[in-house]
């Protein structure tokens, strides 16, 4: 067995096709000075704890790292997401942390492998609908649909199952296929009477769809419902504007959790309703 110094790069695995993996990989980003590790949420802490106690400070603080910048610099957040990889790769949330954050930097083909190979560790079929999406960006929207109509996917249901309508509808107009377009938007989350988190952006997208097929009376309808949604959901222009306070000796950071890079729960998602 080939032994190594202690700063020695150990021997590559070339079936591992991660980029993590990759010699041209980049030396590690820097981690933020107020960065513990510690910020992570209970679960999360949890599944690291499989991992050597230098390993898991490791992986805790670029995972921090990378929720703190995924809306910010989201290339960056896949650095820090890469970096945890090379010491947490086994381990299914580094995995989907890793997808998401490629995902947001638009590096398609990277998001989609990450994310398949968290599906087959972790079980989980929640980001079915970010799966299609990267094979609509590598220019695959048949494979899209393929995935959208796997039994996985016809369990799903809430926020999952909305999302994904919206991108099997995308994939549909890539092919030109108006029709099938509206009807992969038509599930039980498009409630004209009921507003949730996604609402706004699945009442546009059948509008949109309904106006290209000259509906433009049922499209202006659900237009309407876009503004009346987030009125009731205090989002877009009825969003309350932040204020921030400064503090001259003192410059106070929000900690961030793992939830900052995963989406929340399918349970979270309530919908509000009105007549």
């Amino acid at each position: 067995m080939h032994e190594h110094t202690s700063g020695e790069r150990p021997t590559r695995n070339p079936r591992d096709l991660r980029r993590s993996n990759r010699d041209e990989r980049d030396r590690s980003p820097e981690i933020d000075e107020d960065v513990t590790g510690k910020e992570l949420d209970r679960e999360a802490s949890r599944q690291l704890g499989t991992l050597t106690d230098t390993n898991r400070k490791w992986v805790a603080k670029h995972l921090i790292m990378a929720g703190r910048l995924l809306e910010i610099d989201p290339e960056l957040a896949f650095e820090h997401a890469l970096a945890a990889s090379r010491r947490g790769g086994r381990l299914a949330l580094v995995r989907e942390a890793v997808g998401l954050t490629a995902y947001a930097a638009g590096d398609y083909a990277e998001a989609l492998r990450e994310l398949r190979t968290y599906r087959r560790i972790s079980g989980d079929n929640t980001h079915l609908a970010v799966m299609a999406d990267c094979l609509r960006g590598i220019g695959k929207p048949d494979k899209a649909v393929e995935l959208s109509q796997e039994p996985e996917a016809q369990k799903l249901s809430g926020s999952a199952r909305a999302e994904l309508a919206m991108v099997v509808s995308g994939a549909h107009r890539d092919q030109n296929d108006l029709t099938a377009a509206m009807r992969a938007l038509e599930v039980p989350e498009l409630d004209i009477n009921r507003a949730y988190t996604f609402s706004p952006r699945l009442f546009a997208a059948y509008a949109d769809v309904l106006e290209h097929l000259g509906r433009s009376n049922d499209a202006q309808k659900w237009r309407a419902r876009v503004a009346v949604a987030e009125k009731a959901l205090g989002t877009g222009a009825f969003e309350e504007p932040e204020i921030l306070d400064f503090d001259d000796d003192e410059e106070a950071h929000a900690a961030p959790r793992l939830k900052d890079v995963l989406p929340p729960s399918e349970g979270a998602e309530k919908g509000r309703s009105w007549r």
